[in-house]
């Protein structure tokens, strides 16, 4: 019988593992990003980065590379990284993972030049796809050795030439962005010799630290002012090492527009990713123990804009009511037969409650005579304060709330003071009832949330129902006399 070897040769052809790149790496912008994570994993406090029409550098300071170095640094699949966890200098989480980054790069350009140095070792090898494929027996790239002193301290610069796509700065910046560690002590990136800086948002922050049995997911989420929602790059970025893997919404889709307002950054380094960095393996136990507390943070988010919501709808509701209160007294004071309270001044100083009142002429006087006096000194101030006892404000024993959201706003017509209450009480609630001198709207009835949609629309609605309840108090037993007076109301108070 005859004898056989006992190993089978395995032989890969060198289009394949360039193909193998270009699908790992399917945006060939992708691979400025993978140069400047090996920079980072290579200790490198400082990398530049030069974009121009045929042509890319990156450059770093970081530990560079010996002969062993670069022989590790073109071993495809090469084990060095997986069994190393943190580097040498800085004791980071190592970025780069499998190695193959270099051959990805033969996507956008023809040829991978590398010039490192580490201590007395300088070399310089030259991956020219062309003639790299054309040799099909030889898996060696040539190695040039240089004279140290041609790359002032340690570091590696790669450049990639006779590129088959132009790059646009704008666009490599947004994948630096989220792409590499930057937040990160001690790395700085630049762009074109400008300093690429992470974005900071304005708004709710809402810190994120929460332990799993696999590690912890630290970071934040930011809920920005409405008037900074965008539409564009929804959701919260999950990273791993400092890098972005995938940004999600987590269920935020029930969210509706508010969606567009939530931002965030979330590390969870224990995440397995899939081989193409774009995603994480969703059956592994790690990503469900991370999306049972990401259910927990997105509830909490979804509680905060609620708040958030609710606080904005009570400005607006508070600005529309202080307007039509303003209108009805105006109107009143220049139609005091329609007055249920008697005559209202007209022109003079009205106080308000809850800062609905009328102002007018007194506020000058009162501070021209302020002009006049002299001040007392500290101490009759202090005598002064003991002497004279405080007033308790006493709340008023009619008025009901629903809600601690309730918006209130009070303002004297004449002598007497007029609340008005917005609350929720149901759809199919009254949409306005009054008890004595308090006048209750309903946020809840269709009607108010149809010209709450409005500024001009929601206002008039307030003075509407105001003057529905107002124009009842002067005319209790006839309602057509009171419909005809809530309508001449209205027309005196937007006369305008």
């Amino acid at each position: 019988m005859k004898d056989f070897p006992d190993s089978i040769p395995v032989s890969v052809d060198k289009s394949h593992i360039v193909v193998l790149g270009e699908k790992l790496y399917a945006e060939s912008i992708e691979l400025i990003r993978e140069l400047v994570n090996n920079a980072y994993d290579a200790d490198a406090s400082e990398v530049r980065v030069t974009v121009e029409p045929n042509r890319i550098v990156v450059e770093d300071n970081g530990s560079g590379m010996n002969y062993e170095g670069l022989v590790q640094y073109f071993n495809i699949g090469s084990p060095d990284k997986r069994s190393r966890e943190r580097s040498p200098r800085f004791n980071r989480m190592l970025v780069g993972q499998f190695g193959i980054g270099k051959f990805a790069s033969l996507a956008a350009a023809r040829q991978f030049a590398v010039l490192t140095r580490c201590r007395e070792f300088a070399a310089r090898v030259v991956f020219d796809k062309k003639k790299w494929e054309e040799d099909k027996d030889s898996w060696h790239l040539p190695l040039e050795l240089v004279d140290p002193a041609r790359r002032e301290g340690d570091g590696t610069t790669v450049t990639l030439t006779d590129l088959s796509r132009a790059f646009d700065e704008s666009e490599v910046e947004q994948r630096l962005l989220t792409g590499t560690p930057l937040r990160a002590r001690s790395f700085k990136v630049f762009l074109n010799g400008h300093l690429v800086t992470p974005r900071s948002l304005t708004g709710i922050r809402l810190p994120v630290l929460e332990g799993t049995p696999f590690g912890a997911i630290h970071g934040e989420v930011v809920i920005v002012p409405a008037t900074a929602a965008d539409p564009k790059d929804l959701g919260i970025e999950v990273r791993v090492k400092g890098v972005m893997v995938k940004r999600d919404l987590f269920g935020m889709e029930t969210f509706g527009k508010e969606a567009t307002r939530v931002r965030g950054e979330l590390n969870a380094d224990f995440l397995p990713v899939t081989s193409d960095r774009t995603g994480f393996i969703l059956d592994s136990e790690e990503y469900r123990s991370f999306r049972a507390v990401m259910d927990k943070v997105i509830d909490e988010v979804g509680k905060v804009i609620k708040q958030s919501s609710t606080k904005k709808e009570s400005r607006r509701s508070g600005r529309a009511v202080k307007e039509a209160l303003q209108r009805i007294h105006r109107a009143l004071a220049q139609n005091p037969e329609f007055s249920p309270f008697g005559p209202i001044p007209y022109g003079e100083e009205q106080p308000g409650l809850g800062g609905a009142a009328v102002t007018g002429g007194g506020a000058r006087k009162g501070k021209e005579n302020a002009a006049q006096e002299v001040p007392p000194s500290a101490e009759e101030e202090e005598k002064q304060a003991e002497e004279k006892p405080r007033k308790r404000r006493r709340a008023n024993p009619l008025l009901k709330r629903l809600t601690p959201n309730a918006v209130v706003r009070r303002m004297r017509f004449g002598k007497i003071g007029v609340t008005c209450v917005i609350d929720h009480f149901g759809e199919a609630g009254p949409e306005v009832f009054s008890e004595e001198n308090i006048v209750y709207i309903n946020a809840d009835h269709p009607l108010y949330r149809r010209e709450a949609s409005g500024a001009r629309s929601f206002t008039m609605n307030m003075a509407r129902l105001l003057a529905q309840e107002i124009a009842l108090m002067q005319a209790p037993r006839n309602p057509r006399k009171a419909f005809d007076f809530q309508s001449r109301i209205l027309r005196e108070a937007f006369n305008d």
